[in-house]
């Protein structure tokens, strides 16, 4: 079973600009231990920005959602992984054959690094709710779809999964006390929910199976990001 401190389940979602990140993680150096890195900040910055938080002692959460032909997620996959990503994430609806070759490319990287990153497949979106399932064409419901693309993934090598709250206490009957489990539409109580459809709160997804959670404006919008990220902090050990 996963044993996991409350700090190290807290990833701090950087969804901003180059000066603004680094002004965060220097606000929450000491406290945060891990940033979540997306696509709007990497399409800007690219690799240096995963190694300018490196250097500053965070573990990097890269979420490209690597979703190509089995060929170019391998290299892909090298690639974020020698940037210094300690995990990333591949999407799910690639198939088995592209998740295994995202896992390929962790290895690739492996011994130039001295160690394999973690790759963790996303299921459904937190954003999605069943009719934008269905517009995709996708009739299963989303307790069944995040499922089967739980167990490809598993099939497939990789460390775990992607799925929102409220699918977190089947992912982890279904994957096993090991697997990771990382759940946006992570809210405290009274946070505005943004642009996500299906959240929880913090002590209840990891009452769910939640090995990790993803937070983003509730952090990085507050008037005090670290007092706002403690609390979270106080409220996972208040719980455990």
């Amino acid at each position: 079973m996963l044993t996991i401190d409350a700090r190290d389940r807290i990833m701090v979602a950087l969804d901003c600009d180059r000066s603004e990140a680094l002004a965060l993680g220097d606000a929450l150096s000491g406290h945060a231990r891990w940033v979540k890195i997306g696509m709007t900040l990497f399409y800007a910055e690219g690799p240096q920005i995963v190694r300018a938080f490196k250097e500053r002692g965070f573990k990097v959460f890269l979420d490209l959602k690597l979703h190509d032909i089995p060929h170019q997620v391998r290299g892909a996959a090298k690639s974020a992984a020698l940037a210094g990503a300690d995990l990333m994430t591949v999407h799910g609806l690639g198939s088995s054959a592209m998740l295994a070759a995202a896992r390929a490319g962790v290895e690739d990287a492996a011994p130039e690094l001295g160690y394999r990153p973690q790759l963790i497949a996303v299921t459904v979106l937190t954003s999605m709710d069943p009719s934008a399932l269905a517009e995709i064409g996708v009739s299963r419901s989303i307790p069944e779809e995040a499922a089967a693309l739980a167990k490809l993934a598993q099939n497939a090598g990789c460390d775990g999964i992607v799925c929102s709250p409220q699918e977190a206490s089947e992912m982890r009957a279904l994957l096993g006390e090991d697997a990771l489990i990382v759940t946006p539409g992570v809210r405290p109580a009274g946070a505005a929910l943004g642009d996500q459809s299906r959240v929880a709160t913090p002590a209840s997804a990891v009452a769910s199976g939640a090995s990790h959670l993803v937070v983003g404006r509730p952090i990085t919008q507050a008037q005090d990001p670290v007092e706002a990220f403690e609390a979270i902090v106080a409220e996972l050990e208040q719980e455990s």
